[in-house]
């Protein structure tokens, strides 16, 4: 089966650098086949025998932290888990540009009290909250985001954020494998 890895925070802004040589390293070191970096900022895609773990993604994070000094969070998902996320953005129909449209995996579910801010707190901006997922739309970009740390904060630690491009990117190079 293939599976998607996605690090939190890493080569981002010159922080946290990790040589993608490095990360593959720390994701066969876990167990994990046939595994290929995307970009910089800790996309990967591997081949595994079973659904990623909890285990598996402390395994990495070990495995990174001893080989570039970086501990980082990771968000393991096995394929069909990413293309549904990924499928499922309610504002693939709102985005005119994929950098500004954003899906923040999560390896947890969503605190149910959890309530996203409205259209109109956030104008223009949007975000939906979905199953281990918040999809956010920021027309003038993600720097500029409106969205109250307060509310990251609750979503929880273990989340990562990607644009369009890159999940787009990721599907392609499963599509690829498949």
């Amino acid at each position: 089966m293939l599976g998607v890895g996605l690090v939190r925070g890493i080569n981002v802004g010159g922080n946290a650098r990790v040589a993608k040589a490095d990360l593959a390293a720390a994701f066969e070191a876990a167990g994990f086949d046939d595994v290929v970096t995307l970009l910089q900022s800790g996309n990967v895609v591997f081949r595994c025998s079973a659904a990623p773990t909890a285990g598996d993604a402390a395994a990495i994070t070990a495995a990174l932290s001893r080989s570039s000094g970086v501990e980082a969070d990771i968000v393991l998902l096995p394929e069909e888990d990413f293309r549904r996320r990924a499928a499922a953005n309610p504002l693939l129909d709102v985005s005119d540009d994929d950098s500004r449209l954003v899906v923040v995996f999560l390896d947890h579910e969503l605190p149910p009290e959890l309530v996203a801010p409205t259209d109109e707190e956030l104008a223009p901006e949007r975000v939906r909250l979905g199953d281990r997922a918040v999809y956010q739309w920021s027309p003038l970009g993600i720097s500029k985001s409106t969205v109250p740390m307060a509310f990251w904060r609750r979503v929880g630690q273990v989340a990562t954020a990607r644009n369009q491009r890159t999940v787009q990117r990721l599907i392609a190079e499963l599509d690829r494998r498949g």
